[in-house]
């Protein structure tokens, strides 16, 4: 297994891809290749590994997907590359959640990084002038919560493996592109130094903020145990992670919220 949840979901041999155990279901596994994010990259000329990542939604055991489909969460799990796409780490391009139909809001989302290191970046708006700008630091067993409507993209933080993260999401899950393509990318660049640190270069296309680096922190606010996997935690209470697909049941702490 590749958590500590109740799942049983593992690796294959290609790395990028999952095996499910028995009682576990899943989809094949879609890959995102280098073409695909080259848009919102430094270099969108560059060469990296490619697929750059292999993503799986709707994983679940079998007996929960009744009550995860009546209550519009989806658990997808993400593998990424080891390796460089130019000067950057492997990473993903970065969105905004489409407003879900069912809730009239643009959904938030709760990471856990199951494997590696990554950096969960987040900016409130892409707009030229993206607002906040929050780039958290996680390893395995951390998480990450990306508030709604904010752009963000997750990023492997350890060139020299892969990195592994599960997400808990709306079903009626959709990805605007728009704002970042228009602007080549996100407010900050995460640049890979010549012994694998990250430091951070912004983007001109932007009125950029300054940008807080911090690590992982907990979340007692929105009900996270630490000692649960996120997936264990909806097991064990299904209602402590339903502001996922229902944020207006945190309407009062998203304003001020701190990734």
């Amino acid at each position: 297994m590749i958590s500590n949840s109740v799942l049983d979901v593992s690796l294959t041999q290609d790395q990028l891809s999952f095996k499910y155990g028995p009682g576990v279901v899943g989809p094949v596994v879609e890959f995102r290749t280098l073409d695909a994010i080259r848009p919102s990259l430094l270099d969108p000329h560059c060469s990296g590994p490619d697929p750059v990542y292999g993503i799986a939604m709707d994983v679940a055991r079998e007996c929960d997907l009744p009550l995860l489909q009546e209550r519009m969460l989806l658990y997808g799990i993400v593998a990424y590359a080891a390796g460089r796409l130019g000067q950057e780490p492997p990473r993903s391009q970065g969105h905004v959640h489409a407003v879900a139909p069912h809730s009239g809001w643009s959904p938030p989302e709760l990471f856990e990084i199951l494997e590696g290191k990554a950096i969960v970046y987040a900016q409130q708006s892409t707009d030229d002038g993206p607002g906040r700008c929050v780039a958290v630091m996680a390893e395995k067993g951390d998480k990450v919560v990306v508030p709604p409507a904010w752009a963000h993209c997750v990023i492997n933080a350890d060139p020299s493996r892969r990195m592994v993260f599960g997400a808990w999401c709306d079903r009626q899950y959709g990805f605007i592109y728009d704002g970042v393509r228009r602007h080549g990318g996100l407010a900050w660049f995460p640049i890979l130094t010549a012994v694998d640190e990250i430091e951070w270069r912004a983007n001109p296309a932007y009125r950029t903020n300054n940008l807080d680096v911090h690590p992982a922190r907990a979340y007692p606010e929105l009900d996270l145990l630490p000692e649960y996997g996120i997936y264990q935690q909806f097991v064990e209470n299904p209602e402590s992670v339903m502001w996922v697909s229902y944020p207006a049941r945190k309407k009062t702490i998203w304003e001020d919220f701190k990734p």
